[in-house]
């Protein structure tokens, strides 16, 4: 899910807002943006006024999994709004603020505590200086989050902590200053060029004081003469010269010290961990510019308190507030502070003259105290909103007068329903997306009798915690098994189907938190059992079948934080969260030991190995997989760890723990993808997720609307119910049937294997769903995922029985199940697009997708989410309408009822509308990308199915009766009826086709006309990453916006965008990469210069050399191409950002040049020559109505050859680099950096057909159509372009490359021939001496790709007629040498080839077997089918209209117009056919001219027909014959 998938999260918050803990605060330089990270690991940003600092939350980032402890800006430039966070597991995490967005992700073994972002004096940006429970100081790229360089201390080292960096007035170099828990101040002084790979850098002075433990030190930024430290119990000025104490204060009575600042030279800000801020002016002696300075501290003069910031009532708080002082604008400083109660508050620091100080000070006044200038929490922000946010059951909560919590909750996709467990105890079943169309979109009837009918199971006193489905998960257990957890010490096992409760097992002393799966490779016994986890450090396996408890482990110390399994081995593995482990035996319940430290940590990774390894080898039959567990076994310690635990021999454990901990991280990024195609494109359509950020919180939901496994669905849903006849004009090919009936079976077996291998592949998938759960994210989504094999088994089944001639088409619908309903899917369908679409812009389409289409406008602003890399999110916040201001003149919808509405109602009327029309695409560029790609995909695919619309079917009817009514005929005959049925589905058709043209092409403008600058444009470089996605419909969707985008940019705009990506352009030369300069950068990280230049390809130095003819041809076809591509593509389309930041890694720069490559790859095919004059629409309308691929345009020849403009003209080097960065994808031979089938190769192949005419000068064009006929070769029957469903990757490469064939074919048709016949003269040659080569002539491309390459002929001889009369000799050469000599034999050139046989230049006589072909130059070519030689004639002085040779084949007679000539050949062989034959002219005839008027078109000039063995006729054009005689 987290991968390449597109999927659109929307969110149901539900009426109580989620529990905000803060740990830490941070304000945007703007003063823009205010963040707050949470003791729960969420991220909540706030959207700020900078000058009344009012604050509203817009957006709540997901991802971190343990409390938010630093917070840092990313970057010093206005245009680069991002944020580095990091949490108290090692997780950091670099966010895009506009967009919430994760760029970057990593979990490091160090925690950090305190994090300060500088700019050193070197560097283009910030690096990020880290301290925390390690001994060192860690400098950090903020955007590739990796460690540049460590400080590190060579005298008593220590942890660190506190840090402060910053540059000496008048100096270059910068100076940390750092202080450790033990007391011992450091400094160093960095000069700038320090790296990881050089000596350790050791501190430049150091001395000890006695200040232990210190929070904060910070130095005066003013005179940096002072430095200010603060302890809990006190806080101290220092001298910074030699570090020796100035004053020092206590903290006040209760409360303890958490912070300071400087705010002058003369005064400081304290905070306490009451959240009270304190103004102290300093004495004489801690002022620099005083004369008393760094003298004696006398007793009058102490720092004195002049005021104290603080709240009114004083709440007692659960945790220390984070506090953080702000450099405001224009000089005034803010104190912000964050609560454990989730309040955010801001005070003004007052500003007291120096005399009024001393005048207080002299009367020994108190101080005064000053209130916050805003306060606000989430919980406030969700009080203001009325009506309150929607939740997923509010349908419920109007018959309570409180609502009841939602505790927990789980999605059954098959059945599209949604089982809630709530706080009073209640289990409620609903039918998912008609309960969540009902709270979003207008439409579904408001009153209480037509509520989509739900269920409700009574049975836990108390809140349920967790529910469990375990069909889901494994297919062993009963489908209508549900088991629930509750507060109740209950675990519940419902019957899902009748509601009603089979069993309870009371077995824990404490609230059920947990309910778990066994692996399969368990015991059979074990196998029939759940695991449930108790909140009394409990854990037990209850077995479903015998009703009753098997193992009931429960002397744990600790909370239970980690279950693993060891099913070979029969243990039950308990992490606990002191870090101690538990090894227990499930089938006697044993607790056979306990370990802790090291070892424990062993054990449980080895847990995970073993998971990632065997499960499948064991359980589930890959046989590679279980090969590799063992010979694994030798190497991977953990596994002897086992040994070892097993004989309790604990030297074997302590010798596999010293070789372990390394091999453990080489193996883990180890056991990838290697499995099959078609199931990693079958997940589900929906999936919705409970969201809980807290265990008190009632649930959000999310809903993750996956629009691959919508579009899989919808199409395989559609060839399911195909005929043999349409799959087949598909290219699905079915192999020739002797007799009708087995035609049929033929196609059931074809689909039946196509799904069966879905089918085989749903162990693996489940397999490594668990290897790539690194973030627990994915497992959440994963549990609700299907297993498909049984719906699978169940859908080829159906199929076979649905071939028996009893049956009716209609059962075979009705049997095949899918991963739900085809009306289940028809309602995702229509709830996303009814959530997607840009209601309010254009009434008519609105209208049209009303009352045709059949969606439903939303009556809420919906609440998006953007699912980025490693399963983190954001989610919009409801609450950012509290703060916005309804502009006037909005325009409601129209079918609204004038009923009058309450206020706030209204209110939300309006914002919906205002929401729809613009905000949505205002919100951030990620979300328009991914909303327009989804709506055009999802347009284009219904557009696609025979009358796909959402209306229930009585609307249906009404519709077919008006139009009935309106014809006057009550439907009397067939016809009529039909027309009818044909105008209905034109209609629909034609408004799906609407709705995409206006996504695509129309929506910017029409916002910018409303709003002109606040449109978030379309990411071009998201739509590169799918410009060859495996699924057909996001791929053209997304080729169909970038083109779109590109051409709304202008000349202008699309010349920006090349100069900003032309740098990251890999050069090629012919043989190896050469690394440019941009990309030195990379080369620090990397020695090897080939690996790191070849951003896209090639084992470095390697590449050139295996690149002839055949170079990387049947190598690497097995084991490595899926593994590879998963992996590729998820490289290739991991981040996505905005143009253009240095890249900071290698990964980054890889990325970026894929990118580059394509983006410029498609610029230069699609613009890289002026569009011609005359048409200059023709590529929005015509293509976008056919919905036909938009190549189709520019392979018309539309275009004209003047290429100067967008920078790609023959003068500029630009084009010759893209080119061959395009071509080095071509040819370079498979290599663990770039495997044969990527996403990536596609995209170079697909544009190397598509601007073939601007790439054509730089590259050696026979390599090209020779690489390109290796890879068309390789797929047997490979369906064509208009086949949906994602074919295998090697497939995919098949079929794209065959169509830059038929495109390079078209574009340059005689280029196209003559290389063909140099190539194939080349073949026949070396085919005379084929002893001296040293590789057997069928394994040559040529040899191969025979049938590809007839097929290109005879399209251009269809396409191309008067182009290829030119060159007949050629395209006879080749055909000669695609046909079967035998086949041709025995059956005649007419039948083997009908396209070349329209021309009248050519004849084949069958007796004398030989071929006659009449050339332009005058030429007659005569072949020798016997001896398989030609030889050419000089026959005439013109080129040869028309030939025949006579039915005896003694004679041929050819005529030329031009030359008004007609001559008879003889062909004389010597005695027995012995000797030279020779052809001669025995007679010719002069001939009348023809009139210029019928020279239009040289097919059908003339045509000689042979009347008997000597008479010949000459029938022109004008219909006159003229016989002749030999």
């Amino acid at each position: 899910m987290v991968s390449t998938n597109l999927v659109v999260p929307v969110v149901l918050w539900g009426p109580t807002a989620p529990t905000h803990c803060i740990s830490s605060v941070f304000l945007s330089d703007d003063q823009f943006t205010l963040v707050t990270g949470c003791y729960d690991g969420q991220i909540c940003l706030w959207q700020v006024e900078p000058t009344t600092l009012k604050m509203s939350p817009r957006c709540l980032l997901v991802g971190h999994s343990a409390p938010v402890l630093c917070l840092v800006r990313a970057s010093l430039l206005p245009e680069n709004n991002f944020l580095v966070s990091s949490s108290e597991n090692g997780e950091m995490c670099t966010w895009d603020l506009t967009d919430g967005k994760c760029m970057e992700a990593v979990k490091l073994p160090q925690v950090h505590t305190q994090i300060q972002s500088y700019h050193t004096a070197n560097s283009e940006d910030v690096r990020l200086f880290c301290i925390g429970y390690y001994a060192e100081i860690m400098v950090m790229d903020p955007f590739s989050l990796e460690v540049i360089y460590v400080l590190s201390s060579k005298v008593k080292p220590d942890w660190i902590s506190a840090i402060h960096v910053l540059r000496p007035m008048r100096r270059k170099d910068d100076v940390v200053l750092a202080i450790t828990t033990t007391g011992t101040v450091k400094v160093w002084t960095l000069t700038g060029n320090e790296n990881k790979h050089a000596e350790p850098i050791y501190e430049n002075e150091s001395k000890e004081i006695r200040c232990l433990n210190a929070i904060t030190m910070n130095c005066c930024a003013q005179n940096q003469r002072t430095v200010l430290l603060v302890c809990t119990k006190y806080w101290q000025i220092y001298d910074a010269g030699d570090f020796t104490v100035l004053c020092s204060v206590i903290a006040p009575a209760r409360e303890r010290w958490q912070g300071g600042d400087f705010i002058t030279s003369d005064r400081v800000m304290l905070w306490t961990d009451e959240g009270k801020g304190y103004l102290y002016k300093l004495p004489a002696n801690c002022i620099p510019d005083n004369k008393e300075f760094h003298s004696k501290s006398v007793v009058r003069d102490a720092p004195y308190l002049y005021y104290v910031l603080q709240h009114a009532g004083d709440k007692v708080l659960s945790c220390p507030p984070a506090m953080k002082l702000l450099q405001g604008t224009g000089g005034q400083h803010n104190l912000l502070r964050g609560d454990s109660e989730g309040y955010i508050s801001v005070w003004n620091v007052p500003e007291v003259p120096l005399d009024n100080i001393s005048i207080l000070q002299a009367k020994q006044m108190p101080p005064r105290v000053l209130k916050p200038h805003v306060c606000t929490s989430l919980v406030e922000a969700w009080s203001i909103m009325d009506p309150p946010p929607v939740g997923i059951l509010d349908q419920l909560s109007r018959i309570t007068e409180s609502p009841v919590k939602l505790t927990s909750s789980i999605y059954l996709p098959q059945q599209s329903r949604l089982v809630i467990g709530r706080e009073d105890g209640s289990i409620v079943i609903v039918p998912a997306t008609q309960t969540v169309m009902m709270q979003l979109l207008v439409g579904i009837k408001q009153n209480f009798s037509d509520w989509p009918s739900h269920q409700i199971l009574y049975g836990h006193r108390g809140r349920v915690n967790c529910l469990l489905c375990p069909s889901m998960i494994h297919s062993r257990y009963e489908k209508s098994h549900l088991l629930s957890g509750g507060i109740d010490f209950a675990v519940c096992l419902w019957d899902l189907y009748s509601g009603s409760l089979l069993h309870r097992f009371c077995v824990h002393a404490g609230e059920i938190t947990q309910l778990l799966v066994p692996p399969e490779s368990c015991s059979p016994r074990i196998l029939k059992c759940i695991c449930s986890v108790a909140s009394d450090h409990s854990v037990t396996l209850v077995s479903l079948q015998e009703r009753k408890c098997v193992t009931l482990a429960s002397r744990h110390l600790f909370p239970v934080v980690t279950i693993k399994w060891r099913p070979l081995d029969d243990f039950l593995i308990v992490g606990c969260s002191d870090g101690s482990v538990y090894v227990w035996q499930m089938e006697t319940g044993h607790l056979d030991r306990v370990l802790h430290g090291m070892l424990a940590e062993e054990v449980l990774s080895a847990c995970d190995e073993q998971a990632e390894d065997g499960g499948s080898g064991g359980g589930g039959g890959s046989g590679s997989n279980g090969a590799s567990a063992s010979e694994m076994g030798m190497a991977n310690p953990a596994v002897h760890f086992f040994r070892g635990l097993k004989s309790r021999n604990m030297n074997a454990i302590r010798h596999a723990t010293q070789r372990g901990i390394n091999q453990l991280q080489q193996l883990q990024g180890h056991n990838q993808g290697n499995f099959d195609f078609l199931m990693k494109h079958r997940s589900n359509p929906l999936v919705i997720q409970g969201l809980r950020t807290n265990p008190k919180d009632a649930e959000s939901h999310i809903l993750f609307f996956d629009i691959e496994g919508l579009i899989f669905e919808l199409h395989s849903e559609e060839y399911a119910q195909m005929t043999p006849a349409t799959l087949e004009s598909l290219g699905v090919h079915l192999q020739n049937p002797k007799d009708g009936k087995s035609m049929h079976l033929d196609a059931s077996k074809k689909i039946g294997d196509f799904f069966s291998k879905v089918k085989n592949k749903a162990v693996d998938v489940e397999k490594i769903l668990k290897d790539k759960d690194k973030h627990g994210l994915v497992q959440k989504f994963k549990e609700k995922t299907e297993i498909v094999e049984k719906k699978v088994q169940a859908k080829v089944e159906s199929l076979q029985k649905a071939v028996e001639p009893h049956e009716e088409q209609q059962d075979l619908k009705s049997k095949i199940a899918s991963k739900m309903e085809v009306t289940h899917v028809m309602e995702v369908a229509q709830l996303l697009l009814s959530l997607l679409h840009s209601w309010g812009l254009d009434p008519h389409l609105d209208k049209m997708c009303e009352t045709r289409l059949g969606l439903l406008r939303p009556i809420v602003p919906i609440s998006y989410g953007v699912l980025s890399k490693a399963g983190y999110m954001s989610l919009l916040l409801p609450t950012w309408q509290n703060n916005y201001a309804i502009p006037p003149g909005i325009q409601l919808p129209s079918s609204s009822k004038k009923r009058p509405l309450p206020e706030e109602l209204q209110r939300l009327e309006h914002l919906t509308a205002v929401f729809t029309s613009r905000l949505h695409w205002e919100l951030s560029t990620t979300l328009t990308t991914n909303h327009i790609l989804a709506l055009v995909a999802m347009s284009n695919t219904l557009l696609s199915m025979s009358a796909a619309s959402f209306l229930p079917d009585s609307e249906k009817h009404k519709k077919l009766q008006r139009l009935a009514q309106r014809t006057d005929s009550m439907l009397s005959n067939e016809e009529e009826r039909e027309e009818l049925m044909a105008h209905h589905v034109s209609q629909i058709k034609h408004a799906w086709s609407l709705l995409a043209t206006h996504h695509c092409f129309l929506l910017p403008d029409k916002i910018e006309a409303l709003e002109p600058k606040k449109f978030k444009r379309p990411q071009v470089e998201m739509m590169v990453k799918r410009w060859q996605h495996h699924c057909i419909e996001i791929r053209e969707a997304a080729q169909q916006i970038l083109l779109g985008e590109l051409t709304r940019m202008g000349k202008k705009g699309r010349k920006q965008l090349v100069e900003s990506w032309a740098q990251y352009l890999p050069l090629y030369t012919h043989t190896e990469p050469i690394v440019g300069a941009q990309q030195q950068l990379a080369l620090i990280s990397q020695p090897a210069s080939g690996g790191s230049a070849s951003g896209s390809g090639g084992n470095g130095g390697g590449v050139g050399t295996a690149v002839s003819a055949g170079g990387g041809s049947g190598t690497g076809v097995g084991g490595n191409v899926s593994g590879g591509d998963a992996h590729q593509d998820e490289d290739y389309e991991e981040e996505e950002e905005e143009i253009i930041r240095k890249p900071s890694s290698l990964s980054e720069l890889k990325r970026k040049q894929t990118t580059a490559v394509i983006l410029l790859g498609v610029i230069g095919a699609e613009f890289g020559q002026d569009i011609s004059q005359d048409s200059p629409n023709h590529r929005g309308s015509i293509s976008l109505a056919t919905g036909a691929n938009l190549t189709s345009c520019v392979a018309g020849g539309e275009r004209r050859k003047s290429s100067v403009v967008e920078g790609f003209g023959i003068a500029n080097n630009l084009a010759r680099l893209t080119s061959m960065a395009l071509a080095h994808l071509l040819y370079a031979p498979p290599s663990p950096k770039l495997p044969q089938y990527t996403p990536l190769r596609r995209a170079a192949i697909d544009l190397l057909g598509r601007g073939f005419t601007v790439w054509e000068p730089y590259l050696d064009v026979s390599k090209v159509l020779l690489g390109l006929l290796e890879i068309s070769c390789e797929g047997k029957a490979v369906p064509n372009l208009n086949y949906k469903l994602p074919l295998t990757p090697q497939a995919d490469a098949c079929r794209t490359a065959r169509h830059a064939l038929r495109l390079i074919a078209t574009a340059r048709p005689a280029a196209f021939i003559t290389t063909m016949a140099r190539e194939v003269a080349r073949y026949n040659t070396m085919q005379q001496n084929a002893q001296s080569i040293n590789t057997p002539l069928t394994q040559s491309v040529l040899h191969k790709a025979k049938g590809e390459i007839l097929q290109c002929v005879e399209m251009l001889i269809d396409k191309m007629q008067s182009e290829i009369a030119g060159l007949l000799v050629e395209v006879m050469d080749i055909a000669l040498h695609c046909v079967d000599s035998n086949e041709l034999k025995s059956r005649g050139l007419a039948e083997l080839c009908p396209a070349i046989c329209k021309f009248n230049q050519i004849s084949h006589c069958a007796q004398t077997r030989r071929i006659a072909v009449g050339a332009n130059s005058g030429n007659l070519a005569i072949y020798e089918l016997r001896q398989n030689k030609c030889q050419m004639i000089p026959a005439h002085t013109h080129p040869i209209t028309s030939l025949a040779f006579s039915p005896d084949g003694k004679y041929l007679v050819s005529y030329s117009c031009a030359e008004n000539r007609l001559s008879f050949w003889q062909t004389s062989t010597g005695m027995f056919g012995l000797g030279q034959s020779q052809t001669r002219c025995t007679k010719g005839y002069s001939t009348a001219p023809i009139p210029d008027v019928s020279r239009l078109n040289p097919m059908r000039l003339a045509k000689l027909v042979w009347i008997n063995n000597r008479t010949v006729t000459l029938m022109l054009a004008d219909g006159s014959e003229t016989r002749f005689n030999v």
